[in-house]
């Protein structure tokens, strides 16, 4: 009987966008880069797909320092939850220095090879 091979498991990411313009654009980059990707338009849809299904990032985009506290509430949901769960907010540099919530932080640049480059590190960090 021929043994199957079994492929290395694509990394899944929930990714949570409130701008359902950059949404679609940023899942589809993250899927032709390899990440399998489930995502919703808010936090607690979110929520309820992160309890349903593992994943090996939680990607939640902070739209705007208006947005930090729906993200830090979000995050600590999340940590509380599944304290080992990376968690990564994807912002720009302002919004950066204002939390402090997650694992990571992903600067926002219009440069799809810097924000997959920055989604793998985070994965393959321990």
């Amino acid at each position: 009987m021929d043994q199957l091979v079994m492929e290395n498991p694509k990394s899944s990411i929930l990714h949570i966008c409130r701008r359902e313009m950059l949404r679609p654009l940023r899942d589809q980059i993250l899927r032709i880069s390899g990440f399998e990707v489930d995502s919703t338009l808010n936090a607690t849809d979110g929520l309820s797909q992160f309890w349903k299904k593992q994943y090996d990032l939680v990607l939640i985009d902070v739209e705007g320092e208006s947005g930090i506290g729906e993200a830090e509430h979000l995050c600590e949901e999340i940590k509380t939850a599944q304290h080992q769960q990376k968690v990564a907010f994807v912002c720009n540099w302002r919004v950066a220095i204002q939390t402090d919530c997650p694992d990571e932080i992903l600067r926002t640049e219009f440069n799809p090879e810097a924000f997959v480059k920055g989604v793998r590190s985070i994965v393959t960090s321990n």
